[in-house]
C-alpha cells in the first residue's frame, strides 16, 4: 500500500513537471521578440527548455531505436537481393562456360567431318547415357530415318568411340568399344618407322582409360608414343580410326608375345556429339 501511494506521488510530480515545462515554454514565446529579455525571463525560457529536452529525450531514444532498426531492415534486404544477383550471376558464368565448350566440341567435329571425305557420315548428339551401364553403351538422336544402320562406326573428333547396336526410326545404341563384353574385338595397327604392327584389343581399364592390346608377334620395337588405328579389317570400323596411343610395352607370360597398354585417345566421360561414319559405296 505504502508503495502504491509513493508510485502515485511521483507520477504526479511528473505531470505537474510536465505542465510547467509547458506554461514555460509558451510564456517564452509569448515575450516580445524586438525586447531585451531580463534576467529572471531568461532563467525561464532556458528552464523551460531544458525541461521539455529531458522530457523529450526518452521519446527520441525509442524513436532513434526504431529508425536504426528499419535501417538495418533495409541493409539486410538489399545484402539478400544482392546475393540473389551474384548466384544469378555464378549461374550466368557457367552456363557460358558450359556453350563454349559445346561450341568448341562442334567446332572440333566441323574439322573432324572434313578429313572424312572418303566416308558417308552422320552427326548426332548423345540423348541418354545409363550411369550403371557407363561404359557399355550411349544413345543417340539419329535413327533409320536418318540413314543410320547397324554396325555403322561412330567416333568423337578424339577417336572411336563404339559402333551402332541397335537402330529405331528415330534413335540408335551406340555399343562402346569399352565394354567390358566387346564379343567383336577390334583390329588395330601401331605405326613403327615406315609400316605397321597389327593385334587386338583384349580388354579396357577404365581406371587408367586404357586398353590392353595382345596378339602382336613379330619382334620390333614399339616406341612409346606410336600412334594406334583401326586395320579396316572386316566390316565393322574403316581403316585409320584413331584409338589411342601407346604408353607402356610388356611381354606375356610365355615371352611370346607383346603386350602393348594404349592410352584412349577419346575422353569416356565427355561423350556429348558423335559422328556416324560408314564406306562409301563404289559404283
Amino acid at each position: 500500500m505504502y508503495i502504491k501511494k509513493q508510485f502515485e506521488k511521483r507520477y504526479l510530480l511528473i505531470i505537474i513537471i510536465v505542465i510547467i515545462a509547458i506554461m514555460l515554454v509558451i510564456l517564452s514565446v509569448a515575450i516580445n521578440k524586438n525586447r531585451n529579455l531580463s534576467f529572471p525571463e531568461k532563467i525561464i525560457k532556458d528552464s523551460g527548455t531544458f525541461i521539455t529536452q529531458l522530457v523529450a529525450s526518452p521519446f527520441n531514444f525509442v524513436k532513434d531505436k526504431f529508425n536504426e532498426g528499419g535501417e538495418k531492415n533495409d541493409l539486410y534486404d538489399k545484402y539478400k537481393k544482392l546475393k540473389e544477383k551474384e548466384e544469378q550471376i555464378d549461374s550466368i558464368i557457367a552456363e557460358t562456360n558450359n556453350l563454349k565448350d559445346e561450341i568448341k566440341t562442334l567446332k572440333d567435329q566441323l574439322k573432324l567431318n572434313n578429313t572424312l571425305s572418303e566416308y558417308e557420315y552422320k552427326n548426332a548428339t548423345v540423348i541418354n547415357r545409363n550411369i550403371d551401364y557407363w561404359y557399355d553403351e550411349i544413345t543417340i538422336d539419329k535413327g533409320s530415318k536418318n540413314g543410320i544402320e547397324k554396325n555403322m562406326a561412330v567416333v568423337t573428333n578424339e577417336g572411336l568411340v563404339g559402333r551402332i547396336s541397335k537402330v529405331s526410326n528415330y534413335t540408335s545404341t551406340v555399343k562402346l568399344i569399352t565394354n567390358p563384353n566387346m564379343s567383336d574385338k577390334v583390329s588395330v595397327k601401331i605405326k613403327v618407322d615406315d609400316g605397321y604392327v597389327y593385334g587386338l584389343i583384349y580388354k579396357y581399364s577404365a581406371k587408367n582409360n586404357s586398353y590392353t592390346v595382345e596378339g602382336i608377334s613379330e619382334n620390333i620395337k614399339i616406341p612409346v608414343g606410336a600412334e594406334v588405328v583401326t586395320t579396316g579389317m572386316g566390316d565393322t570400323f574403316p581403316s585409320g580410326l584413331l584409338v589411342g596411343k601407346v604408353t607402356k610395352v610388356t611381354t606375356d607370360n610365355f615371352d611370346l608375345s607383346k603386350v602393348v597398354i594404349v592410352k584412349n585417345s577419346t575422353d569416356v566421360n565427355k561423350i556429348e556429339y558423335v559422328t556416324v561414319i560408314k564406306r562409301k559405296v563404289t559404283k
